[in-house]
This record gives C-alpha cells, sequence and structure tokens, in this order.
C-alpha cells in the first residue's frame, strides 16, 4: 500500500522500500533494525516509511561517503 503524492509515494510498505532501494525485503528490515534507514511508523497493524525520511537518509549517506573518502 502506498499514499502518494504529486513528487510520488509519501507513505511506502515494504514492498515499495525494497524495490525503491533496490534491495530485498528482508535487507530493508535489517537496515530498519540497524538504523541505516529510518524505522517505520506503525499505523495499525502495518508498518510504513515515509518518502521523504528514506531520501534524507540517504542524502546522510552520501555526505558521510564523501566526507570518508577525503581522508
Amino acid at each position: 500500500m502506498e499514499v502518494s503524492s504529486s513528487q510520488g509515494p509519501y507513505l511506502m510498505d515494504d514492498n515499495a522500500v525494497a524495490k525503491f532501494l533496490g534491495v530485498s525485503k528482508a535487507t530493508v528490515w535489517r537496515r530498519a533494525a540497524d538504523r541505516t534507514i529510518p524505522r517505520p511508523i506503525k499505523l495499525g497493524g502495518s508498518s510504513r516509511w515515509v518518502r521523504s525520511e528514506l531520501l534524507a537518509a540517504i542524502e546522510r549517506a552520501k555526505v558521510a561517503r564523501n566526507i570518508d573518502g577525503d581522508a
């Protein structure tokens, strides 16, 4: 299930996150557990990720990669 905005889905389920990141669902859950990506929000019995939070995590990883690469 995805809730969409004009720029794509706002809330994404684990299937959508896996596709977005190009990884398996198991990897999505591992990355959420190790805090590489944000943990999902719970809506009833469902888990959903906020697209903007995933994009921010990707940007942080890019900055960290560039900082680590300069050393």
